[in-house]
């Protein structure tokens, strides 16, 4: 495991390190994230170990929302939420459009995805091929890293690259908001609130 700046060389190689299969944590607007690449399962497969996840789906993150769009269905709805929200710390629970392995899925036919808001974490994902995993950079049921040195404390050396930029600016996870059929839920309350949601949806 090596601990890096994230500077622009370090986040090349990471994005390298994530093509190559590996495991990256980086930084969001949020907490520290665990990601890999999507399409390799046997990333997704040791990520799911490390982390001791094994009944979810795993969420993603793209560089832009034209890229989202390649990955799930993007609803008229949808696509209002991600022209206020994003990039920014809400995540969207759509139809998926594209043929993960069950490490990724876990069975379901929708994926949450959204774009960040933090410009480490969108260019990490552009280099890697425009989506990555990400998760938080924890165990399943520990509290999220907010730091680079939380997350390798957690991760205990399971993961290749860590990005350290100081520590994260948020304290919460991404809202979650299953929007995958007629009716919105939020699945996890975060840093858009619910009236934010209300607002934008009933325009």
């Amino acid at each position: 495991m090596r601990l890096l700046e994230a500077t622009d060389e370090n986040i090349r190689k990471a994005a390298m390190m994530i093509k190559m299969g590996g495991l990256v944590v980086y930084p969001t607007e949020t907490v520290y994230g665990l990601g890999c690449a999507p399409h390799i399962p046997e990333s997704a497969e040791k990520l799911c170990k490390l982390k001791g996840r094994s009944d979810k789906s795993l969420p993603l993150i793209c560089h832009d929302t034209e890229f989202a769009s390649k990955v799930v269905e993007l609803s008229p709805a949808a696509e209002r939420l991600a022209e206020r929200f994003w990039p920014g710390p809400l995540t969207l629970v759509l139809p998926s459009k594209q043929d993960y392995s069950r490490w990724v899925t876990h069975g379901a036919s929708t994926l949450a995805v959204r774009v960040p808001g933090h410009p480490i974490s969108r260019e990490l994902a552009r280099l890697s091929g425009g989506v990555i995993v990400s998760t938080s950079a924890n165990k399943a049921g520990e509290a999220p890293a907010t730091t680079a040195q939380e997350a390798a404390d957690a991760l205990s050396g399971g993961v290749n690259i860590i990005l350290d930029d100081g520590p994260s600016p948020g304290e919460k996870p991404s809202t979650i908001l299953d929007i995958s059929g007629e009716q919105a839920w939020i699945l996890r309350a975060g840093p858009v609130s619910a009236q934010e949601i209300k607002d934008v949806l009933s325009l």
